[in-house]
């Protein structure tokens, strides 16, 4: 991963500032973190942690160029075929921002679910709350509460990995970001 320029730029330029971690954070992860990994070609980023039982996905960028044209669901198409549970974090709908909609359409169309028992907030470094929705894809039946399971692990390995050190506080106590609805 050290090797391959450019993929925090390309981060920065799509994803809001409150959602990234810190690229120190990241290497960090990249370095030590059995699970954390990075694919980078010129039509797309991803960024991923790949648990035992399922695959969460950090960031997926696909190039303003070349979007619509199928990357995206050909990079989402490989990770099926491991077999596991995809989960992805994802924006609410915003009708100011018209890339959340597109966002939401792309998991859908590529078959993942939007995990309605869970809420998901967050609290940007400045201490501003927002909200994400997980949505997820199954090759096999699993409930919302194994996705509230394994977002729990996402937030404890990946979110939080090194955290003080990174922001002096846990950005995703999942206590405390993740709530079951019913």
């Amino acid at each position: 991963m050290e090797h391959e320029q450019g993929w925090y730029e390309r981060l920065e330029n799509y994803f809001p500032d409150h959602e990234l971690k810190s690229p120190e954070q990241m290497k960090e992860l990249f370095r030590q973190h059995p699970a954390y990994r990075c694919e980078q070609t010129d039509e797309y980023l991803i960024i991923y942690a790949d648990f035992e039982n399922f695959i969460f996905i950090d960031y997926l960028l696909v190039n303003p160029k070349t979007r619509g044209s199928g990357i995206g669901t050909r990079v989402i198409d490989s990770f099926k075929r491991r077999g596991k549970t995809l989960i992805a974090e994802v924006e609410p709908a915003d009708k100011e921002d018209r890339d959340t909609e597109k966002r939401i359409r792309f998991y859908l169309k590529n078959g993942f679910h939007r995990a309605q028992n869970i809420a998901y907030t967050r609290e940007s470094a400045d201490g501003s709350p927002y909200s994400m929705d997980i949505y997820y894809w199954s090759p096999s039946s699993t409930s919302e509460r194994e996705i509230l399971e394994q977002m729990e692990v996402v937030c404890e390995q990946i979110h939080n990995y090194h955290a003080h050190r990174h922001y002096g506080r846990l950005p995703a106590d999942p206590d405390e970001v993740l709530q079951w609805k019913k």
